[in-house]
């Protein structure tokens, strides 16, 4: 999606730019006010999504890739043959000391995500660290400080910041046209084990560090860390405690992270919000939902639903089949009732709130097409360059990373916790 496209799809109102601040760097006038400089950029960690950066970089014209580390060989050589003119490490520390790299892309194990981002900083460096944040909370307040007390900008993974579907969605649940929100969905199911081939026993940990405790924190920080903004965003309330179960019930073989998690998280305003991760199960994708009491957003396929169809939407029963096709969906409840049906369901297809709208169904591991990340990529690059820091980006994404972990301890602990008050930014109602 080019920046055209974009910004067209969000139409940014007043209301907009309020809850989405950190928009301001994808404007046409941002973007030509760098025009003609680089922003200089190392990559440490190779691997897939390190390369899907590299590739969203390689279309920008205002970045430049000179610096690439990695620990695991093939995974630099790969990187290596698409971006030749860059030099080549494999401690991260002497990337640190190369005068030719400005900002620096941290896509590496979530155990190493504090410790490389503060080095980063400490070298004076920009930095951009794939979510989550840090291993544990105490990595996270300790990078927290180590930003807010220095000159350098630090961006972290949480592309929905960037996604057009979110922010228009946000500006209608914020707009109150679809009335008070009561209550927020969130899963995420697949059926993959999570494990990769590995060469030799020696890099099985090197390589499938998620399933292990010393280097992940498993579907909390790796999938609900991005879901966890829903609530913050649609409420402008973080959550006063959480509640969780977990378990490995399916994926018996010597992992140690659950493949199956639960939480509730409760909200100042008696709110509720469930996120809800399953990796034995795909059958009903990626779901993420903010239900008010005169309609829902569908987050995922960038669809409203009115609990009472305004006049003007109604629809025939042959219209409503022609809107079903041309959307790709289907439902036979067109042509006859069903033999029961839950009393209040509603068989509404939605409204589309942006045009063209492309559908993530949660199936990758490493990044979907326009959800995102390419702007938010971007909005680094300008920042590497005018050493601008984008409004809220740091702490909406410390509070993702915060209840990840407090959600993850939950599941553990199978208890309702609270975020302890030294954890707490005074962002929002904190």
């Amino acid at each position: 999606m080019n920046r055209k496209d974009f910004m067209g799809k969000i139409g940014v109102s007043v209301a907009t730019a309020a809850l989405f601040p950190w928009l301001k760097s994808c404007s046409d006038k941002a973007i030509s006010d760098i025009s003609g400089n680089k922003a200089r950029i190392g990559i440490i960690g190779t691997g897939s999504r390190g390369c899907y950066h590299i590739n969203n970089l390689l279309g920008m014209p205002f970045a430049e890739i000179t610096a690439l580390c990695d620990i695991y060989k093939p995974h630099l050589e790969d990187a290596s043959l698409i971006c030749p003119n860059a030099k080549l490490y494999n401690d991260y520390r002497n990337l640190l000391e190369d005068k030719n790299v400005d900002g620096v892309v941290i896509c590496t194990p979530l155990n190493l995500h504090g410790k490389m981002t503060i080095d980063t900083l400490d070298a004076g460096k920009h930095v951009f660290c794939e979510k989550s944040m840090a291993y544990s909370m105490e990595d996270c307040k300790r990078v927290y400080d180590k930003w807010k007390n220095g000159d350098r900008v630090m961006l972290i993974g949480q592309q929905r910041l960037f996604d057009p579907k979110y922010i228009k969605a946000m500006e209608i649940v914020h707009s109150g046209a679809i009335g008070d929100v009561v209550g927020i969905r969130n899963y995420w199911y697949r059926n993959n084990n999570w494990r990769r081939e590995v060469p030799e026993p020696a890099l099985e940990r090197q390589i499938n560090w998620r399933l292990y405790d010393k280097y992940s924190r498993g579907l909390m920080t790796e999938l609900a860390c991005h879901q966890i903004q829903n609530g913050a965003w649609a409420l402008n309330l973080l959550p006063e405690k959480v509640m969780g179960c977990g378990s490995i019930n399916f994926w018996r073989d010597g992992r140690e992270v659950f493949d199956n998690v639960a939480t509730i998280f409760t909200y100042p305003n008696k709110v509720h919000m469930t996120c809800d991760y399953i990796i034995s199960n795909k059958h009903f994708g990626m779901g993420e939902q903010i239900l008010c009491s005169k309609g829902t957003v569908d987050l995922v396929s960038g669809l409203l639903y009115y609990e009472e169809p305004l006049p003007s939407q109604k629809r025939s029963g042959i219209e409503q089949l022609i809107a079903q096709i041309e959307q790709g969906f289907f439902s036979n409840s067109v042509f006859a009732g069903t033999s029961w049906a839950a009393e209040t369901a509603s068989n509404d297809i939605g409204i589309p709130i942006v045009p063209n709208v492309t559908r993530n169904d949660g199936a990758s591991s490493v990044g979907a097409e326009n959800d995102g990340s390419f702007q938010l990529m971007e909005a680094f690059c300008h920042s590497v360059i005018t050493g601008e820091q984008p409004s809220k980006v740091v702490e909406e994404s410390y509070y993702a990373t915060m209840f990840s972990l407090l959600g993850d301890q939950a599941t553990h602990e199978d208890s309702v916790l609270d975020l302890p008050e030294q954890f707490k930014i005074g962002y929002l109602n904190q």
